[in-house]
Parts: C-alpha cells; structure tokens; sequence
C-alpha cells in the first residue's frame, strides 16, 4: 500500500513540475498581449479565489497569531511571493523562457546556501561543486558561450530580474521553514496571494501604462486561457500537488523532483514554436547534473533505501 502511494506522489508531483515549467513559455507567450504586472495580478487573483474556496470547503481553522506573527507572515510573503513574480515576468518579456527555467532552477542550491549563510556553517564540498557546475550550465546558456559576454558582465537585464526573483524565492523558502510552525501551509499561501495582488495591484495603479482589467478584456480567448492556466495550473494546482508530494516522500526527496521544470519547459517551448538552441539543451543536462550531485551521493550512503518509507 506504501509503495502505491510512493508512487502515487512521485506521478503528481511530475504533473506538478510539468505545470510549472510549462508556465514559463506560456507566461511568455501571454506577454505578447498583457503587460507582465497585468499577468502577475491576475495570477495572484485567480489563484487566491481558488484558494479561498478550497480554505472555505476544507473548513479551515481560523489562524490565531501575534501581531509580530502576522507582520513576518505579510513580509515574507511580500518579499518571497511578490518577489519571485515580479521577477521572473518582468524578465520573461526581455528574455526567453528556456532561459528563466535554467536560472530558477538553481533555487534547491541556492536555498541551501541561504540556510548555511544564516545558520552560520560552511556548505559541503559536494554542495559547493555541485553549484559550480550548476552555474557553469547556467553561464553557458545565458552568455551564449562567450566568455568576454561574462566578463564584461553584459548579460540580458531579463535574466538578471528572473535571477533576482529566484533569490527572493530562495529566501522566501529558507524563512517559510520557521513560518509553518506557527501556520499551515496552505492558509500561508492563500496569505502570500493577498499580499502579492495587494502589492502588484498598488503597482497596476501609479503605473499609467498598465491597464489590468482593460489588458484582460481586449485579450483573445487564447490569452485569456493562458493567464488562467498561469493561475489555476501553474500556481494553485502546482501548491497542492507539490504539497502532497512533499507530505509522502519529504522535502528532500520531493526536491529532486524540481529537476524536471527546465526539461518540461524545453517540452512547452517546441510546442510554441520558440527556438531552443543546442547549447541550451546542454546547458539544462549540465544544470540537472549538477542539481542531483548531492542526492546520489546520499543514495549510495543509503543501505536500504526502502527503509525509510
């Protein structure tokens, strides 16, 4: 029975980053008819309406915490959740979205990191070359392997923002470890979608060129549909599937999961017809190589895998 549900998770939280990488070429696709703080409002709209109503059918307890609790809850969720999407569609629209997948795929790395930085201890040589490598296919792919484009730091200001918002994730994911002792998960990310549309609206509003509901009514249907599908598959479903997975195979191992994202965002791109170059496809084997250095390393440690579930 506990390997039908092993594998149960290990298949939803395949659809899960199928959704994921997939809102990278659609988001930019989308970009083409919307203005990106338009798309990041309406996802945090649509995906905090669905939460809400599935806050309202599990007959969720109310949260009872301190001010203090309540003020880190909003800034997290500001900087974490707003942050990321700030980032990552401002930058879809000045770069292509291969690109994005590659860079947010470095969260898992860079989130450990944070975790060393903050907990005062030195990363492991297997992390450290393991986010060399990492970013060596990162640089290859964003410098188009010229090395003077690096060294005269003239890469795309597109992967700079999305590379900012992987950051933000990063440490939005590092300080949520804390924030779920004190709130369930998933009230916490209905939070973190009030906050980011709250932000993004006021944003919308001194912003004289953008337009949400205007954008949104003169978009076509197919539009329309992908900035739902952002919404409904790319961040409500993709929390619930994640969450799941999460819940039966842990952190640790629902993690390697990630991997998947720029694969399935190549996948999503062909079918768009967006370009995806050789050095591209290379640089995405060297990044996952790199990503699942430090997990073979703990699977060979392990004397039965099994045991553990």
């Amino acid at each position: 029975m506990k390997s039908n549900s092993i594998m149960k998770a290990a298949v939803l939280l395949i659809i899960c980053t199928f959704f994921w990488g997939s809102s990278f070429p659609v988001g930019k696709h989308a970009l083409g008819e919307v203005h990106a703080l338009t798309l990041v409002f309406w996802r945090f709209i649509i995906a905090a309406t669905c939460l809400a109503v599935y806050l309202k059918v599990k007959r969720m307890p109310e949260m009872h915490l301190s001010v203090f609790q309540w003020c880190w809850v909003i800034s997290v969720s500001i900087v974490g959740v707003g942050g990321l999407n700030l980032g990552l569609f401002t930058g879809l629209a000045m770069t292509n979205a291969t690109n994005g997948s590659l860079i947010m795929a470095l969260s898992p790395l860079m989130t450990s990191l944070i975790a060393c930085v903050a907990l005062r201890t030195l990363p492991s040589f297997v992390q450290c070359f393991s986010l060399l490598v990492s970013l060596t296919g990162v640089l290859m792919v964003l410098t188009n392997g010229h090395l003077e484009t690096l060294l005269s730091m003239q890469m795309n200001y597109g992967d700079q923002l999305i590379f900012g918002g992987m950051l933000a994730w990063s440490l939005y994911t590092y300080c949520s470890q804390g924030i779920s002792r004190w709130i369930p998960v998933i009230p916490y990310t209905f939070i973190g979608m009030l906050s980011g549309a709250s932000v993004i609206g006021i944003m919308c509003l001194i912003s004289s060129e953008v337009h949400p509901f205007a954008e949104l009514w003169n978009s076509s249907a197919l539009g329309i549909s992908e900035i739902v599908y952002i919404g409904v598959f790319g961040t409500v479903a993709g929390y619930l599937l994640w969450l799941n997975g999460v819940r039966h195979l842990g952190s640790a191992d629902a993690a390697l999961f990630f991997n998947f994202v720029p694969i399935f965002s190549v996948l999503t791109s062909f079918m768009f017809g967006q370009a995806v170059t050789q050095l591209q496809l290379i640089g995405i084997a060297i990044v996952i190589t790199g990503l699942l250095l430090p997990r073979i390393r703990l699977l060979k440690r392990r004397p039965k895998p099994c045991s553990e579930f």
